[in-house]
């Protein structure tokens, strides 16, 4: 695997999990987003919507750096 860089935006409850350097996060080439959120240490269980250069994407995708990936937690609502 090849060293890259991702850009990571965490969302509303997620966004006190953001690491300082979320603008260029490091990344193996090849990482899932599953993967790379326990490397972050979020809970898969909090990760409800998944962007991948602005599409929605499972958690399987895999990241080969240069991507924005933005993550949102569930929410409720009325």
């Amino acid at each position: 695997m090849t060293p890259s860089h991702i850009q990571l935006k965490l969302f509303a409850s997620l966004a006190p999990l953001s690491p300082g350097n979320s603008d260029r996060v490091p990344i193996e080439s090849g990482i899932s987003v599953r993967e790379l959120l326990d490397l972050l240490n979020i809970p898969i269980v909090k990760a409800h919507l998944i962007f991948i250069n602005g599409i929605k994407r499972p958690l399987d995708t895999r990241l080969n750096g240069g991507e924005r990936v933005g993550i949102f937690p569930p929410v409720a609502g009325g």
